[in-house]
């Protein structure tokens, strides 16, 4: 007679966490506003007013609008205030930074409002692939909030994981 094969992950108190799970869905949109500079350098406060009054800002509607400056420029705080004023009326969320720094922020977010209770003496297992770009420092964040909470971490998946970290008896 055949033993029966026995899923032991699956009947394990091994939490996984996959932060692909955590990547933002919302759609996302750059609002370089370089071309509303003279010559790409210069703010000219009437002749940016009125870039900011002409643009066509429903086309980022229920969107994240990312507001960047290719040049090297110096922009006044109040233009990027104005530009948010005009957008927000369609947008989600604008932010002056790049979508690379904008992941980066929403990661610090999920993984700061963690409750580490939910994981506290739990053995830990972080999903290593993905196919969405989680950034490195999403898993640096992560087994610094959990490590001083749980059993251990490993990194990978159940099958073949790499252990990262057990806590001292």
């Amino acid at each position: 007679i055949m033993d029966e094969i026995v899923n032991r992950v699956a009947n394990s108190k091994l939490i996984t966490i996959d932060l692909e799970d955590w990547f933002p869905k919302e759609i996302t949109a750059t609002l370089d506003i370089s071309d509303w500079l003279f010559q790409g350098l210069i703010l000219k406060e009437k002749d940016f007013r009125e870039s900011v009054k002409e643009h066509n800002w429903s086309q980022y509607k229920d969107q994240v609008l990312f507001l960047t400056c290719a040049t090297d420029a110096i922009i006044p705080s109040w233009a990027y205030m104005l530009i948010t004023l005009s957008a927000s009326t369609f947008t989600k969320k604008v932010y002056k930074c790049s979508y690379d720094t904008y992941i980066q922020l929403h990661y610090q977010n999920v993984i700061g409002s963690i409750n580490v209770d939910d994981y506290k003496n739990m053995p830990v297992i972080i999903k290593g692939c993905s196919k969405k770009p989680v950034p490195e420092t999403a898993y640096l964040s992560l087994i610094q909030k959990l490590a001083p909470f749980v059993k251990s971490i490993l990194f990978g998946e159940a099958c073949s994981s790499v252990p990262l970290y057990k806590k001292p008896k």
